[in-house]
């Protein structure tokens, strides 16, 4: 049973969620870079070096096992998924933002994802180059990647209406696979589970809370507009743990490495909306600052006897 989940299951189930997130895309969605350049960037910039920075520090503070930290970094070098979509649309956030934020990281994966995996093994696991992301292994990890979002966006194209109807079961689809992989992970590896339970806990929902807060916090001080913001932070919070589980038990053949991803595959949904409501009452919070201040200023601006 273990096999089959591993095999078959774990690529099915991922190649389902990323033909759907290919259904949700068009070109226009990788030039939005242009429209929304500054949002773009920092985001990007906060995904790719200021996460494996922030994982890499956390793994020492914990003091994770080899395996388990070399998890712990695919996990922080996977992108966001379709689910930072949906939260980011629960929230108010920009969600086309989010889409082309999903869509740019997805092929940036292809580099960041096999490179810093690799530092992360020859760091952490050095002369185990077996377990390495070498040429044909990263070549894997594009054709589980990018092949599906691009076949999902060909049908869009080829029939945009029929893309637009299997949008949103496709999506609900997405997220049942996501908890059924997860789940499964779960079960098939409980009593390695068990054995790191503890630590994993800490460490999973520490990461995703610095996660998301630095996805929100870091555009607001450079000046990102709100919606953007609460975008980037989804997508720079939620990352794709189904991902980060085949790439770890298909592609690198570690079912211990796959452990972080599994246990923030089940944290996350709730962190995440809870870091969801209190960032909607945070920017309630600013809009009625903001609305007192107006008055307050028109008021300061009169003339006396005005």
């Amino acid at each position: 049973m273990d096999s089959v989940l591993t095999s078959i299951g774990l690529p099915v189930a991922l190649g389902i969620i990323m033909f759907g997130l290919g259904l949700s895309l068009t070109p226009g969605d990788f030039s939005r870079i242009a429209k929304h350049p500054k949002a773009v960037v920092v985001a990007l910039l906060c995904q790719i070096v200021a996460l494996p920075a922030l994982c890499l520090a956390l793994v020492l503070l914990f003091r994770l096992p080899p395996v388990l930290a070399v998890g712990m970094m695919l996990l922080a070098a996977s992108p966001g998924g379709t689910t930072a979509n949906l939260y980011s649309h629960l929230f108010r956030g920009d969600v086309a933002l989010n889409i082309s934020l999903t869509a740019i990281n997805s092929v940036l994966a292809v580099v960041t994802l096999p490179l810093i995996t690799n530092l992360a093994i020859g760091y952490f696991l050095p002369g185990n180059d077996e377990l390495g992301l070498q040429l044909a292994k990263t070549v894997e990890v594009f054709v589980i990647v990018l092949i599906p979002v691009a076949l999902g966006m060909l049908v869009r194209w080829w029939r945009s209406g029929f893309a637009d109807r299997m949008d949103k079961p496709v999506r609900i689809a997405s997220v049942v696979i996501l908890v059924i992989v997860i789940a499964g992970a779960i079960v098939a590896n409980r009593e390695l589970l068990l054995e790191n339970a503890g630590r994993l806990a800490g460490i999973t929902i520490t990461f995703c809370l610095l996660s998301l807060t630095v996805g929100y916090l870091v555009p607001r001080l450079l000046r990102v507009n709100r919606t953007q913001a609460v975008a980037s932070s989804f997508e720079i919070g939620i990352h794709n743990a189904t991902l980060a589980i085949v790439i770890a038990q298909t592609v690198i053949g570690s079912v211990e490495m796959s452990l972080p991803a599994a246990v923030y595959g089940v944290l996350m949904f709730f962190i995440a909306l809870a870091f969801g409501f209190l960032i909607r009452e945070r920017g309630r919070a600013e809009t009625d600052a903001a609305a007192i201040a107006v008055p307050t200023m028109r008021g300061a601006a009169q003339p006396p006897g005005g």
